[in-house]
């Protein structure tokens, strides 16, 4: 049913001779609604209406001109990237203006809060998974299945992170795979030999990081290892056919398993195959540049596949990708692609069509892949990616290659983060520092941390 009516949609935008009417203030695009009003978007008859209203606004005004606005997060390189994806798709498309509002991770969130809050937002946003539920819940964004954006490219298992309550509410530019990046050389210079990452375990993992401490000279350490993060919980759940969260957006582990990952975090500091608590997380601070296997002080680190371009160049030497100990030790595979970021759009943008267009554009157009190339992840759409595989650097393909190789193992897709998902981060980070600094054990912090979390997110 999708499939028809996208293709009907497709051919009225296409043979209009523009999307939209009116042109709009940069203060008055996109406006968005009030993130504290109650769910909306359930009727079947409200979805009803606002196909006939979208329908509406795409036959009306030929030949005038629609703005809307981009929101992104990101550095300095991905800005101009996307100033040069927005010129490009201006050039296609002359009656659509696309305004620029981007911000660093950190002020993203609080910024986006605040326009929504505002009746403000984006017309066109980029979503992160742990946020994406909460803003469709609360009625912010669009139900993108009912508009002309083509996703018959896309494999089912990631477009599914975006689909939930009955709607499409994020579709994935690209995706991650969460590695432990290795630097052979320091393997080398520690006498130990690289291990067989389709069959070692947790504790395979342990005693290399210590030989290698113990074999090189002082400052330089096994692992990169500051307890763990979201992902490293999630995949060590999954393999032991728990979840992180489960379908109904509650937390999906025992305590014991977080409590046994901390545990051994806490092991491997005490033997020296990782970097006291204190320093460990004075150079997580640093970001990836300046992580241990970034300057040659450390064997193994734990990253996202789209990283290696930016440790490797700054480590100048040639690192090697690994998958997650414990990938055969337990019940399942606990590796997953994860979305690099998703799009989205208003819910009450003036131009929803044209807002279509260009998220239609970025992730179809072989020459938005072109500028993006895996920026975003490695690009969802699978035509775009094997036709951007031969521009890709040298460590970009061996991501690349490294997913493509994976893939076959990946079981399944975890289930979406609830509302809440960012701050329960947050708090994992804090319990996480008290676990490391001996202020709580690893099982009253797993227990808290599960109590807490259900609070925030219920």
């Amino acid at each position: 049913m999708r499939d028809t009516r996208i293709a009907t949609r497709r051919r009225v935008l296409r043979t209009a001779a523009v999307v939209m009417a009116g042109s709009l203030a940069l203060a008055a695009c996109g406006q968005g609604e009030d993130p504290a009003a109650p769910d909306a978007g359930d009727d079947p008859a409200e979805t009803e209406d606002a196909d006939d209203d979208a329908d509406a606004d795409a036959d009306a005004g030929d030949g005038e001109q629609a703005t809307i606005r981009f929101s992104w997060w990101g550095s300095d390189t991905r800005h101009q990237m996307n100033q040069d994806l927005i010129e490009a798709f201006e050039d296609e498309h002359p009656n659509i203006t696309v305004t620029p509002d981007y911000t660093d991770w950190g002020g993203y969130w609080d910024k986006l809060a605040t326009q929504t809050a505002g009746g403000d937002t984006p017309d066109v946003l980029m979503q992160e998974e742990r946020y994406l539920r909460e803003y469709a819940d609360r009625g912010v964004l669009a139900n993108l299945a009912d508009y002309d954006i083509d996703t018959s490219n896309i494999d089912e298992s990631i477009l599914g992170s975006g689909e939930f309550g009955g709607g499409l509410w994020g579709i994935p530019t690209g995706v991650n795979v969460r590695v432990m990046m290795a630097d052979p050389q320091l393997f080398e210079e520690a006498g130990v030999e690289m291990p067989d990452d389709t069959t070692w375990t947790w504790d395979d993992y342990h005693e290399l990081m210590v030989q290698i401490t113990e074999n090189t000279p002082d400052g330089t350490y096994g692992a990169q290892d500051f307890g763990f993060i979201e992902p490293d919980l999630s995949i060590w759940a999954r393999q032991h056919g728990q979840n992180l969260w489960n379908e109904e957006g509650e937390i999906g582990f025992e305590p014991e398993i977080a409590a046994e990952l901390w545990q051994r975090s806490l092991d491997l500091i005490e033997a020296g195959g990782a970097p006291p608590a204190s320093l460990s997380l004075e150079i997580d601070a640093g970001g990836p540049e300046q992580s241990l296997i970034a300057t040659n002080q450390g064997a193994i680190a734990r990253f996202w596949t789209n990283q290696l371009e930016a440790i490797t160049s700054a480590s100048g030497r040639d690192l090697q990708l690994l998958r997650y100990p414990g990938e055969t030790e337990f019940e399942r595979t606990g590796l997953f692609q994860k979305p690099a970021m998703a799009l989205s759009m208003s819910a009450d943008s003036d131009y929803p069509e044209a807002a279509a267009t260009f998220i239609d554009w970025m992730l179809n157009s072989p020459e938005a892949g072109e500028i993006i190339l895996s920026d975003r992840g490695l690009p969802a759409n699978m035509d775009v990616r094997a036709h951007i595989m031969d521009q890709l650097s040298d460590t970009e393909q061996q991501a690349a290659d490294f997913i493509e190789e994976l893939t076959p193992d990946i079981v399944d897709a975890p289930p979406a983060p609830p509302r809440g998902a960012g701050q329960v981060a947050d708090l994992l980070a804090r319990i996480n520092e008290e676990v490391l600094f001996g202020q709580t054990t690893p099982q009253e912090g797993a227990e808290r941390f599960i109590s807490e979390a259900a609070t925030i997110t219920g």
